[in-house]
């Protein structure tokens, strides 16, 4: 890249940040989570001429990259707020929710496909695809509520961390199939329980005994402390896209394993825990929600409007069917269902990956790949809209109904229907 491309670069991030912080004023008044601005202004900028300046490859690759460095630092910090012993005690109830808000859109996706005349492969692969959840787009919302600790958060989150198993098995399933059907093969079935299995002992092993190893250390300062944070995260974000778990899932359990180093090093690790949500939010998040509205094409959703919208009440309604479920279960109540069950219809990556790798590799058609990027892309404009105005409206009893290991005090204190709101 030489220097006359390096200026328009900073140029364009400079138009992204400002427009984003003006959105974002925009959006505070309304008490609309200031995240979401970057969405909107990437799908505004998606219809100007700045679309084919940004799609040069270089550019592309820059922001593909930056983006992928937002997902890793925005649930990193995420993985940070988690307390498993605390969310044990809901365990038994997040698998339930996993359960049930993963059926429906698979059946509901089979017979879709079945109905449009697919074959029962494809519609068996397609049902998987209505399956998993993005977190990364509906749990910094949940963040910038103060929402992470009440029972919403702690379902969205533990069915979304059980959901990326689905993601894995999806990918693995859809690339042993296309390996056979062109003669690469990449480990089969095998490699990939192999490398979750790996993964799930090095995280057991980091998390048992990395306080042990290091109760003594107190870090000199803070540069320290996130030189550490950063090997840790990357490493497991690395570990996790080489096993194929992805580095959604190596992000979470970074955050995880570091949370007791952060808790044992007292304000130096406030501090950074503070420095990461300013740098998670502040900077990566913004250009991870932007190149995600930027990527969405309206357009496809028109071709094929359709099969696209089944696609999209497949997911939507399945799901959202799953967990309301769990109301005469007695594990939700109506309105707590009906916010989780809209939260977990996010999607986002996985879908539109095993599309492309479908479509790739001639197993299915245009018009179906269309369908499927068209209604994954819907649901990242309409779920993080709809979800925030539920939480906005709703919130409040959600946060009434917290688990017993929440301060409601402090939680009350700073939280969106409180005098002083975002």
């Amino acid at each position: 890249m030489n220097e006359f491309e390096l200026g328009h670069l900073f140029l364009y991030l400079s138009l992204i940040f400002a427009l984003t912080f003006g959105v974002g004023y925009v959006f505070s008044k309304f008490r609309l989570p200031s995240i979401l601005a970057a969405l909107f202004v990437g799908i505004a900028l998606s219809f100007t001429s700045l679309s084919s300046a940004l799609h040069i490859a270089k550019f592309e690759t820059i922001f593909e990259f930056l983006s992928s460095l937002g997902v890793l630092f925005l649930l990193f910090y995420i993985g940070l707020q988690i307390d498993l012993k605390e969310m044990k005690k809901s365990s038994s109830n997040i698998l339930w929710l996993t359960i049930l808000n993963t059926l429906f859109p698979f059946i509901f996706g089979v017979i879709a496909m079945l109905f449009y005349g697919y074959g029962w492969a494809i519609a068996m692969v397609i049902g998987m695809t209505r399956m998993p959840t993005a977190e990364a787009v509906i749990v910094p919302i949940l963040d910038e509520f103060k929402m992470l600790k009440t029972k919403v958060g702690t379902y969205i989150i533990g069915a979304g961390v059980l959901d990326d198993v689905i993601e894995v098995i999806l990918v693995g399933i859809v690339s042993i199939w296309i390996g056979t059907k062109t003669g690469e093969n990449h480990g089969g079935i095998v490699a990939l329980l192999v490398g979750i299995g790996s993964f799930l002992i090095i995280c057991w092993l980091f998390y048992r005994y990395l306080p042990i190893i290091l109760k003594n250390y107190k870090a000199k300062d803070l540069n320290t402390l996130m030189i550490f944070s950063l090997i840790i995260l990357f490493g497991f974000g690395g570990y996790g896209e080489y096993v194929e778990i992805g580095m959604v899932v190596g992000a979470i359990f970074a955050g995880i394993i570091m949370r007791p180093f952060f808790e044992d090093n007292e304000k130096r690790g406030e501090l950074l825990s503070k420095t990461t949500q300013t740098i998670s939010y502040g900077f990566f998040g913004v250009l991870f929600f932007f190149w995600v509205g930027f990527n969405i094409n309206m357009g496809d959703f028109l071709k094929e409007p359709l099969l696209a919208i089944l696609l999209y009440l497949s997911g939507s309604v399945g799901k959202l069917i799953g967990v309301l479920l769990m109301v005469p279960m007695k594990k939700l109540n109506l309105k707590e269902a009906v916010i989780i069950g809209v939260g977990l219809d996010a999607q986002l990556t996985t879908e539109i990956i095993v599309a492309q790798l479908l479509y790739s590799a001639s197993i299915i058609d245009l018009q179906l790949f269309t369908a499927l990027v068209a209604a994954s892309s819907f649901t990242a404009i309409t779920v993080p809209l709809m979800f925030t105005l539920l939480i906005r409206y709703w919130g409040k009893k959600a946060c009434d109904d917290i688990e017993p290991s929440s301060s409601f005090s402090e939680l009350k204190k700073n939280t969106f229907y409180h005098d002083k709101t975002l």
